[in-house]
């Protein structure tokens, strides 16, 4: 749908619409926990006791022709706001040395996971894993036709969990990596098993043949796919998953422009265009990167969001296409809303009736029958006209900074530091940056009391040094170009430590009051 056909959300939900949406959502919910509520999961995690317990005591515990509303109020009612804790264990015997059949078929879904979905651990000291069971809905296609389109797809993994039956015989291999990559790799039937002869094919659905989703060196890759698409003569939509990782491939060409051109005309590879820019994270952090965007892109060259997903789960589409921070919750999964003011005891599956609500979100139950906090906080703006959808924006990520790292306190007394990167001289008033920039923190965060907090340090960067740092973060992590990303907080020490040695310039405060700037 073109941006101006875009109906704009209903501010309330009328009765009619309060009720469209509560069957929808109800009748998703009764269909999700009849499907796994056998599962090892739902059936020996103690956070699930006290469910199994309330249908024994009405004698319904092996009962199929429960009702639909008994089997929902005693879900909602006994079922807990779970952590990853309680997801772990479980999941965890994937991981095992020697995967058995019997310890994991029927685990979090009927039958055995697609692909097994690992977390960039951005914001964590560890990665998280999740099992995918179903066929998600392919992100590039939310608009239709877009044309040609130049997509950097990866095809990367971790590792692949290989499950044994009995007899020690191999019956299922399942790959562990980002959930880009299992998207492309389930929406295409690019079983791993088939890598051999995947590698092979070309990809009619993108620029760029599918051998060029295996490189695993991010620049390398990004260069690679900027190449075929330069060398594609009819190129329309690019289609990246983060804004960050667009300015990134920019810069690439820009640095590499001569040989990619003498590529193109030698048909040999080395040792741009479109009219539409989509991506997946175009808001939150990643907003940064818009501005770098539309400086390259200039006027004529519409950006788009595709919608908005997390590792644990596809949590929302683009409602409008040019707006980066509109999105329609999802109908196919469960989004359940608790208020940000309240303890986590309670959660609701259709949100206040009302636009402007600050809510936080938890995980949908497709594939497990849990409740995941994801710790992230949306503003609901009304509601689809059709069917009461809440459409809302992205508003912040929650408890971030309830445990900062240790070395950004000092002598007990709570400071931030900020790492940038600057291309071109310093503003001349930049020296002014940490005064004004503590003033601002202080204005907009209650809990950031003015007498403790110290000024922040500025810590300016070498250019490409966040470009550097993806690279370097891929690799050691074996992540893939999916999760090509910076961290808000920088939790690993090697990270702070390769991030220091690319600093050139520091503005920060002495301590009385005296702005300081110079080199490290």
């Amino acid at each position: 749908m073109h941006p101006s056909q875009v109906p704009s959300p209903v501010p309330v939900l009328s009765p009619d619409l309060a009720g469209v949406l509560k069957n929808n959502v109800e009748a998703t919910m009764v269909a999700i926990i009849k499907k796994n509520r056998h599962t090892r999961y739902f059936s020996e995690s103690p956070d699930f006791a006290q469910f199994h317990s309330a249908l024994r005591k009405l004698e319904r515990e092996n009962d199929t022709d429960i009702s639909d509303d008994t089997l929902l109020e005693t879900y909602q009612t006994t079922i807990p706001l779970t952590t990853y804790d309680s997801y772990e264990p479980f999941v965890t015997k994937f991981l095992a040395e020697t995967c058995q059949e019997d310890d994991v078929r029927d685990m979090f879904s009927p039958g055995l996971p697609r692909f097994i979905v690992v977390t960039s651990s951005t914001s964590k000291p560890k990665p998280k894993f999740y099992c995918r069971y179903n066929l998600p809905t392919p992100l590039r296609h939310v608009f239709g036709d877009c044309g040609q389109t130049f997509w950097t797809f990866s095809l990367h993994y971790r590792q692949l969990v290989r499950v044994q039956n009995r007899n020690g015989d191999i019956i299922s291999t399942i790959p562990a990596g980002t959930a880009s990559s299992a998207g492309v790799r389930m929406q295409h039937g690019l079983e791993v098993e088939n890598d051999h002869l995947n590698i092979k094919l070309a990809a009619d659905w993108a620029t760029s043949p599918v051998a060029v989703g295996f490189i695993r060196d991010y620049r390398t890759f990004m260069l690679t796919h900027t190449l075929f698409a330069l060398a594609h003569g009819e190129v329309e939509t690019i289609c990246i998953l983060f804004a960050t990782s667009a300015v990134d491939m920019i810069r690439y060409m820009e640095e590499e422009w001569d040989t990619l051109i003498t590529s193109i005309e030698t048909g040999e590879l080395p040792p741009g265009r479109g009219s539409n820019m989509s991506g997946n994270t175009f808001s939150g952090v990643f907003s940064v990167a818009v501005p770098k965007l539309r400086f390259y892109l200039g006027p004529n060259v519409q950006l788009r969001s595709l919608g908005f997903a997390t590792s644990e789960a596809r949590i929302a589409t683009a409602y409008d296409p040019s707006d980066l921070n509109l999105f329609k919750a999802t109908s196919q999964d469960i989004i359940e809303y608790l208020d940000v003011d309240k303890e986590d005891t309670a959660s609701s599956i259709v949100p206040p009736l009302g636009s402007g609500n600050i809510m936080k979100s938890c995980a949908p139950l497709k594939t497990d029958c849990g409740v995941i906090a994801l710790e992230t906080v949306v503003e609901i703006t009304g509601f689809d006209r059709t069917d009461g959808t809440p459409i809302f924006r992205y508003f912040e990520r929650r408890k971030r900074l309830n445990s900062l790292p240790s070395s950004i306190v000092r002598s007990g007394v709570p400071t931030l530091a900020y790492l940038v990167e600057v291309h071109g001289e310093l503003h001349p008033e930049a020296a002014k940056a940490p005064m004004r920039l503590h003033k601002e923190l202080c204005c907009l965060n209650e809990e950031f009391d003015p007498q403790r907090m110290q000024i922040p340090t500025i810590r300016v960067l070498e250019p490409g040094a966040f470009g550097g740092y993806r690279q370097w973060k891929i690799e050691t992590n074996d992540s893939g170009a999916g999760q090509a990303k910076v961290p808000v907080l920088m939790w690993d020490d090697a990270a702070r430590e390769w991030m220091l040695a690319r600093v050139r310039r520091e503005l920060s405060v002495d301590s009385s009051g005296g702005v300081v700037q110079g080199r490290p």
